[in-house]
């Protein structure tokens, strides 16, 4: 018997899948739609990302605007050598971990715990309610929740201060005291993302298997074990991802939320990297020893990216591609 010749419409994907040439041909005559939605981004990122990288070039001159990248004086790692013997260099290191640190442990408990007793919660309506009660700050840019908070936090007529005095504790100069004003920065910070946190969690919750839950009732486990026995080890797995990521972002204490909030007064335990980097660049005009100090953060960022997905991945299994 003669064999059966395979289909004349499979052919050419067949062929083409054969070719790696013809194949990536093949895929974008067929997808050039999505490409072309794909277009505007991958602009926007070419132009606002890597162009800009070209200024890296900055942190090795003695930069003059007037003189441009050709005409300003090649000073080699003079920058970075004084940015180790700067007075204020080593102070706004650490305020960035400490800050970003505190973000990162209190950002981690917030959401883990309020997932748990909303999981807890039976009345839907009232569960999502909460839900989008709590996530509704994450879209709130940090001008307008600086603005109020400055208000709210006035040490003259504020809210809390109001609240404060009247049960006979003395106003609290939040904004304006370096210790008050960690404080307050990373509660605020917790407070504005701790619900879109949330989302994760509670996507892990409902991962669960209810049949571990009944098990547990029928052998008299009492809320509080099925807790601290089935609902924590199940989220021990993405509470180990999230924490490991975040370690990512430990020189990324937030420059629009710090921006907003800080003033002179507080320069000495409140200024991170990125807001020392603006006001010696921008206000000081001292660019070229502003851009090296961004460029050290990031290639310590960087390292600290792949550490942190390395540890991901060899911990939880967690990977990107």
């Amino acid at each position: 018997m003669a064999m059966e010749q395979p289909l004349t419409t499979n052919t050419p994907v067949r062929q083409a899948t054969h070719n790696p040439r013809k194949r990536t041909r093949w895929n974008f005559k067929r997808n050039w739609p999505l490409h072309l939605m794909l277009l505007p981004s991958v602009l926007l990122t070419l132009l606002f990302a890597y162009v800009p990288m070209g200024g890296i070039i900055i942190a090795f001159q003695d930069f003059k605007p007037w003189l441009g990248f050709t005409g300003s004086k090649w000073v080699g790692w003079d920058n970075f050598r004084f940015m180790f013997e700067y007075p204020d260099s080593v102070q706004v290191i650490w305020n960035t971990v400490l800050i970003a640190a505190m973000k990162i442990v209190a950002g981690l408990v917030a959401p883990v715990v309020f997932a748990i007793l909303l999981n807890e919660v039976r009345n839907s309506t009232f569960k999502r309610f909460s839900q989008t009660l709590v996530y509704l700050p994450h879209f709130l840019s940090w001008v307008v929740l600086g603005g109020i908070l400055l208000d709210m936090l006035s040490p003259e007529g504020g809210l809390i201060n109001q609240v404060l005095a009247a049960v006979g504790i003395e106003p609290i100069f939040f904004l304006g005291d370096g210790d008050w004003f960690r404080v307050t920065v990373v509660i605020s910070d917790v407070w504005k993302e701790f619900g879109f946190g949330t989302i994760v969690f509670l996507a892990a919750l409902a991962g669960i298997n209810p049949a571990l839950y009944e098990a547990s009732e029928v052998d008299g486990a009492t809320r509080l074990k099925q807790t601290l026995h089935i609902t924590l080890p199940a989220l021990v797995p993405m509470i180990i991802v999230v924490g490991t990521l975040s370690l990512g972002n430990i020189l990324n204490a937030g420059f629009d939320q710090i921006f907003n909030l800080y003033n002179p007064l507080v320069y000495d335990k409140g200024d991170i990297i990125d807001t020392f980097v603006y006001r010696m660049g921008i206000l000081n005009g001292k660019m070229s020893f502003a851009t090296a100090v961004g460029l050290f953060k990031s290639f310590v960022a960087m390292f600290l990216v792949i550490t942190a997905y390395r540890m991901a991945y060899k911990i939880a299994n967690y990977r990107i591609f």
